[in-house]
């Protein structure tokens, strides 16, 4: 008899979440936040004496989102916050490999998004509006990180994530911070909007 293979993984808060039907009773920020701080973006391939984690390119985002919607409620910037909270377990993928995996991938990310947002109070599927709108911040994020740590050209990312508006950007500046750190200032922010919409 085959020995059913494993699909769920265990957590440092000592959840077991299951990849396949995760539930949002084992979902922890310091698990999110642990695991994010130390998933590298664009494939670990930056400048720096340190990687630019998924937690703190989520910073940078729910940042930009509150600029593009000055006036969105906490509990939408807590989804900015959380847009990329599935990567603290199945990690980050550059677009061309996602693309390359297929719709699996998509499947998966969005159950896991579903269950993390229920476990903040959020909807487990955010307006299209919104997720729009949070698309809209990834992708200046994604514009700064490529111009400022890894290697891009501005002609270049202007045809891979559009060119920015400078207003929205102004003034912001990628960090790299050891994960201890990123760490921390990530479940600091969670704790910040939670208490503002009292989720």
């Amino acid at each position: 008899m085959a020995t059913p293979k494993r699909a769920w993984q265990r957590m440092l808060s000592g959840r077991r979440l299951d990849l396949l039907d995760p539930t949002p009773v084992d979902i922890e920020i310091e698990d999110i936040a642990h695991g994010l701080a130390f998933v590298a973006r664009w494939n670990g391939q930056t400048m720096g004496d340190f990687p630019y984690s998924v937690a703190e390119h989520s910073l940078l985002v729910e940042q930009i989102f509150g600029r593009i919607v000055p006036r969105a409620p906490a509990r939408w910037r807590l989804a900015a916050l959380l847009h990329d909270a599935p990567e603290y377990v199945i990690g980050d993928m550059i677009s061309p490999v996602k693309a390359a995996v297929g719709p699996g991938y998509g499947d998966l990310d969005a159950r896991l998004t579903a269950a993390i947002h229920i476990r903040f109070g959020l909807p487990a599927v955010i307006p299209a509006r919104v997720k729009r709108q949070i698309k809209k911040a990834d992708r200046l994020s994604a514009w700064m990180e490529a111009t400022r740590i890894a290697g891009f050209s501005e002609t270049e990312a202007n045809r891979f994530f559009g060119k920015p508006d400078p207003r929205l950007i102004e003034g912001l500046d990628i960090r790299l911070r050891p994960p201890v750190e990123v760490r921390a200032a990530y479940t600091a922010r969670h704790a910040e909007l939670m208490a503002a919409f009292g989720g």
